[in-house]
């Protein structure tokens, strides 16, 4: 119902508003895209460079070609950074020998190697113990008594590296249960550094299991040092282009990145419905070792985005094992090597919150949460 002070176009001008509203939304969302606002940004620019005049263009064109100068002397200075990691991995190598002969019982090192100042565990094992509210089963587990008792028979440091999976989030993420049985068998995660193709190679070294028959897995990750023709200047040091992975020798049944999935099929014509038994791929960790496949000629623009997002995963992986995980082992077994990951993760995040002011709470939709690389024992 309407009054006769009511103007007619009070309806049309609030439709008009909100419609011009949800087309200011729609271009913001648009906005959001990182390659359609590269594209408006870069139009601009072109733009701003077609103005200028043509004695400026021609400077521009020989400063282009001394920046093309400097960047192919960045990219020998990144290959002889590699030789240099691989010259010093070599002198690394002894000390992670070391280090699988105590984990694995094959090394008792002695009391003068075995002295570390931060030690007390005895003094955390007598306040655990005094604990009123611990399960029954839980506190003989916990008596120093039994703890001794038991010593005699604890051989190097169980299930090793499967607490380190555990420990850091960005593997713990690719293991599921059916994985564990098979890590406690991991020994060892060894790298190998490659010089000339310039690559790194990661091997997974398992004790005898009734899993499958390989005692070494594998998976190598090749890098390019060199800047495109058609980009050069997007050159910004060596990246992961390629990664190949092992065959596993499953013994039969014991595959546990595949599982058979029964569907009910119903008949067009006749309406008889009949069970078919597939084989389709399951969640595991060891997906890791077969990789997706991508041809050598195919052009980075060609990849389909879902297979890109699938590789950049995947050498960001093999990237934090070869750079953190390996080197600092003992740590990410202990939670010291998570708590300096946690520590800048949160730093970042209020960086974030200071930036984005209030419009988190207006949009919670857009909210992004970044993950940590480790979570606490």
């Amino acid at each position: 119902m309407t009054t006769e002070h009511e103007k007619p176009g009070d309806c049309g001008d609030e439709v008009e508003s909100v419609e011009e509203e949800e087309t200011g939304q729609n271009i913001a969302r648009i906005l959001d895209f990182p390659n359609v606002l590269a594209a408006i940004q870069s139009q601009r620019h072109a733009e701003m460079l077609a103005l200028l005049p043509d004695s400026v263009k021609r400077r521009i064109k020989a400063l282009k070609k001394i920046q093309l100068e400097a960047t192919n002397i960045e990219s020998k200075f990144f290959k002889e950074v590699h030789e240099l990691e691989c010259k010093y991995h070599r002198l690394y190598v002894p000390l992670y020998e070391k280090r699988n002969t105590i984990v694995n019982g094959l090394y008792e090192p002695t009391d003068d190697e075995s002295q570390w100042p931060s030690d007390n565990e005895e003094e955390i094992g007598e306040n655990t113990k005094e604990k009123e509210d611990l399960p029954d089963a839980l506190k003989d587990k916990l008596t120093i008594e039994d703890a001794k008792k038991e010593d005699k028979d604890v051989k190097g440091i169980p299930e090793f590296w499967l607490t380190i999976f555990r420990n850091v989030n960005l593997l713990s993420e690719m293991v599921q249960p059916h994985d564990v049985p098979i890590l406690k068998h991991l020994t060892d995660i060894k790298t190998i550094c490659k010089e000339d193709p310039m690559s790194f190679i990661l091997e997974f070294h398992f004790s005898p299991n009734e899993y499958f028959t390989n005692l070494v897995l594998t998976k190598e990750y090749e890098m390019k040092c060199a800047p495109e023709e058609e980009d050069p200047f997007s050159f910004e040091g060596p990246e992961i282009y390629k990664c190949t992975g092992c065959v596993i020798n499953w013994n039969k049944g014991k595959n546990v990145t595949l599982k058979t999935v029964k569907k009910k099929q119903k008949h067009k014509s006749r309406g008889v419905i009949r069970t078919v038994t597939k084989t389709v791929q399951n969640d595991s960790f060891f997906n890791f070792f077969s990789p997706p496949a991508i041809p050598d000629d195919t052009k980075e623009d060609d990849v389909d985005e879902d297979l890109r997002n699938t590789l950049t995963a995947d050498f960001e992986i093999g990237h934090y094992i070869r750079e953190r995980v390996v080197p600092r082992a003992v740590l990410f077994f202990t939670g010291e090597g998570c708590e300096d990951e946690d520590e800048f993760e949160e730093e970042e995040e209020e960086d974030d919150d200071e930036e984005d002011g209030d419009s988190d709470s207006k949009e919670t939709s857009g909210k992004t949460t970044k993950d940590q690389n480790c979570k606490q024992q």
